[in-house]
């Protein structure tokens, strides 16, 4: 039956193979998790599924083959014996369960009284002893505590009495368009990684101590490498201030994951556009700046850089000498851009501003155009673009 979930999940484009549905069928036969939708379903997502993205996808085709099942079940209804399909039920309650029942007038009595109930309610309950609602004693609803109930939804918490469960499960589509937090983030940013092996031999070789070992007839000789390291070298320019207040945490976010990813990693401020100076400590950044053509000569050409920023301002503050709105700026924010461009050939800028926002802004268009089209939005598929990028 394994190969129509498969089928779904091929259908709903979920990069599944063989191979994954060969372990989920071992998983079953080691009895990993045994009747249980909720284990069944997280054990196939992690099994099944390689990347968050196609969590939504998973989901909806998860959804479609249990629909199909839920069909053939009435169909087996109709040919197996409704007698058998009692006692089989009842094999599976103890004798204290059997009784609760009982006390209610039996399973039969207990299913046609939550129809009724539904018939008459007209809105959500919360607490109480008959309608169907989250909390109090009713035997049905969820997070009550009457000992035979049917526990309908999942609003409340639960208290592992209901005989029967009607729970609809609900999940949040996941989407890569959405805002990052640091973890997909590092996700994406693994895009970037060009290894090497650089520094002290301080790091135990074992491919090449059996070697040697077995070149001078069993004699132990150890050998060392330098450790494994991502020899990328970044450079992030973030802008700070006005309209980025809103961004911040994602800003935060980004900046937080490119330290741990990065060895490499230097990192600057600016306001808007890029001028002749920039900064690195906010609190000081009226006394304390940084020529930006000391930048551009100390960070060689290897560096990749990033811009991160809205791109919203007035375009003469891109276009005008003067332009800035906090200081004269003897040449125009473009000027500085170009250098930059000139200077690093791999060179993107990150705007957290939804990508269908950018065409309001006129002063985006000009960025755009310095950067050569190389911005990508602020999400886990613009990001993982732009590293893509950068790692060519």
């Amino acid at each position: 039956m394994l190969l129509n979930l498969f089928n779904e999940m091929r259908a709903a484009k979920v990069p599944v193979s063989v191979r994954e549905l060969l372990d989920l069928i071992n998983a079953l036969e080691q009895r990993v998790t045994f009747a249980d939708m909720d284990e069944f379903y997280f054990l196939a997502r992690a099994i099944l599924v390689k990347d968050e993205r196609h969590f939504d996808k998973f989901d909806r085709a998860f959804s479609a083959y249990f629909n199909g099942l839920q069909n053939l079940d009435q169909h087996l209804e109709a040919l197996i014996p409704e007698e058998w399909l009692r006692k089989e039920f009842e094999r599976s309650l103890s004798a204290e369960e059997r009784a609760q029942i009982q006390s209610l007038g039996g399973l039969d009595k207990l299913i046609e009284a939550f129809k009724q109930r539904l018939e008459e309610q007209k809105g959500r309950h919360a607490g109480g002893s008959k309608w169907i609602g989250t909390g109090g004693t009713s035997p049905f609803g969820s997070g009550g505590y009457n000992p035979e109930g049917i526990r309908v939804g999942d609003a409340g918490e639960r208290q592992g009495k209901a005989v029967k469960v009607w729970d609809q499960r609900e999940y949040r589509n996941l989407d890569d368009s959405i805002e990052l937090g640091t973890r997909n983030i590092k996700v994406a940013l693994r895009r970037l990684r060009q290894f090497a092996r650089q520094g002290a031999a301080d790091e135990l070789d074992i491919d090449g101590t059996i070697d040697h070992t077995a070149r001078d007839g069993g004699l132990l000789n150890i050998q060392l490498r330098p450790e494994r390291r991502n020899n990328v070298k970044l450079l992030l320019l973030f802008d700070i201030g006005g309209s980025m207040d809103a961004h911040v945490k994602v800003c935060e976010e980004l900046f937080s994951a490119c330290r741990t990813e990065f060895k490499h990693l230097e990192y600057f401020y600016f306001h808007n556009c890029v001028y002749e100076t920039v900064w690195k400590d906010n609190h000081r950044r009226n006394a304390e700046r940084i020529s930006t053509h000391d930048l551009l000569h100390k960070y060689g050409p290897d560096y990749k850089v990033v811009f991160i920023g809205d791109a919203a301002m007035a375009p003469y503050e891109i276009t005008h000498p003067g332009g800035s709105v906090e200081h004269w700026n003897e040449e125009p924010g473009l000027v500085w851009l170009q250098r930059f461009v000139q200077t690093y050939r791999k060179l993107i800028w990150i705007n957290p501003y939804p990508q269908d926002t950018w065409g309001y802004t006129a002063s985006t268009h000009l960025i755009r155009e310095l950067v050569e089209e190389r911005m990508y939005p602020l999400t886990l598929s613009g990001l993982e673009d732009g590293m893509r990028y950068l790692a060519k």
